[in-house]
């Protein structure tokens, strides 16, 4: 009696605490491995990962582009100084100009050893250009061929001052003479200026995707339509409680609900594909793609709030001798306007979020352009598709909101 006094005082002691903790230990460390978690490569890369990701994040460089005309200058340079010495170009008063001294020299050459040989450094000036704004310089040659020149690996350009004037030296570059020249050689150096003519104008990128948006939405919405008009009927095949009457109804019914669950348990990416196979790339794709696995998760949803419906209306409408039709139509259907409602208009919010990841594998929407613009690492035309599938999804998950409170 003493020992089982003492064995009832003690806490009672669970096993197994211990042999659960280690085959969680073992799991974790297996999927650690498997896959490849590596923290020191994420922060290491994280310095070549920023430039792309800040372009996503603020991409409306890419979102305008501005009508421009360039402005230019430029000075007649011989290649060998003989005389005559070339003319330089006339100019009207408040043109801009550009001046050289000397103007005449020697092209960089290569020796026996390839290593480069510097040409004469010319002098060059500029004026009546827009103040306070880059000048990029720009070479000629005698056959109209033009490129930048580099000095120190980087391209030539100028910042005017605020007269719009600049000066800086330039060495005559490396220049192949083709054998077709024959004469005197004269070669140009110019000086743009590039410069921006009128308001923003909506770049292609930004263009593409909204109307691409607006594909996204419809899509949506179609698949929503089309979703709601099938499951409806189906979702009373579902119903236990309406599909109990004999065993061909149960039949019915069993059969029904395995179709749903084996339709819903694959992913609308996957439909997409067979979409795609069937009727070709496009949003008609995403939309069948939308529409059956909308069938098969609205079914499932309202034949659910089916089940849970109250039990009076149905009997006293069967103790007036209703039949099964009547039932359904006087007792069912106005209980089930709420719930259907509500998820009808979850459902819309799904698959507008959805219209823009089938389109990763031609279903047609935003997501479509998304995956070409990453392919082509084009990140401010991806971000601008990312900035607007984030502010449609917030603004249709705010209208479903007020939807829902309002109606439902």
């Amino acid at each position: 009696n003493i020992r089982d006094a003492a064995r009832q005082t003690r806490p009672e002691r669970r096993g197994g605490v211990g042999i659960f903790v280690l085959v969680v230990f073992v799991f974790f460390s297996l999927g650690w491995q498997i896959s490849e978690i590596n923290p020191y490569k994420a922060i290491t890369d994280l310095p070549q990962a920023l430039p792309p990701l800040s372009r996503v994040l603020w991409p409306w460089k890419a979102a305008f582009t501005y009508r421009t005309e360039t402005v230019k200058a430029h000075a007649n340079i011989l290649i060998g100084c003989e005389d005559p010495l070339p003319q330089q170009p006339e100019r009207g008063p408040g043109e801009p100009y550009l001046k050289s001294d000397p103007t005449c020299g020697e092209l960089s050459r290569l020796d026996e050893n390839n290593n480069v040989i510097k040409g004469t450094v010319l002098t060059i000036e500029g004026g009546n250009f827009e103040p306070n704004s880059e000048a990029q310089i720009w070479w000629v040659d005698s056959l109209g061929n033009e490129f930048r020149p580099r000095q120190e690996g980087q391209y030539v350009s100028v910042t005017t001052d605020s007269e719009g004037s600049f000066k800086l030296e330039l060495v005559m570059p490396y220049r192949l003479t083709p054998p077709s020249a024959r004469g005197r050689q004269i070669h140009k150096v110019e000086a743009r200026q590039v410069e921006r003519v009128g308001g923003p104008i909506p770049a292609e990128p930004l263009r593409l995707t909204i109307s691409r948006m607006i594909e996204t939405i419809f899509m949506g919405m179609m698949a929503t339509i089309f979703g709601i008009v099938l499951a409806i009927p189906i979702s009373f095949l579902a119903a236990r409680n309406l599909m109990s009457g004999s065993f061909i109804t149960m039949g019915i019914y069993y059969i029904t609900r395995t179709i749903l669950n084996i339709v819903r348990s694959i992913e609308p990416l996957i439909w997409a594909l067979v979409a795609v196979v069937w009727v070709g790339l496009g949003p008609f794709a995403g939309i069948i793609a939308l529409t059956i696995h909308s069938v098969a998760a609205l079914g499932k949803l309202y034949s659910e709030a089916i089940e849970n419906i109250d039990r009076g209306p149905i009997e006293a409408i069967q103790a007036t001798g209703a039949n099964r039709i009547q039932t359904i139509m006087f007792a069912v259907v106005p209980q089930m306007i709420s719930p259907f409602v509500s998820f009808s208009i979850y459902r819309w919010d799904i698959n507008v979020r959805m219209s823009t990841v089938i389109g990763l594998v031609g279903g047609g929407g935003i997501g479509f352009i998304l995956v070409q613009y990453i392919r082509l690492l084009d990140y401010r035309a991806a971000g601008i598709a990312v900035w607007f599938i984030a502010l449609t999804v917030a603004i249709l998950d705010y209208v479903s909101s007020e939807i829902r409170s309002r109606f439902v």
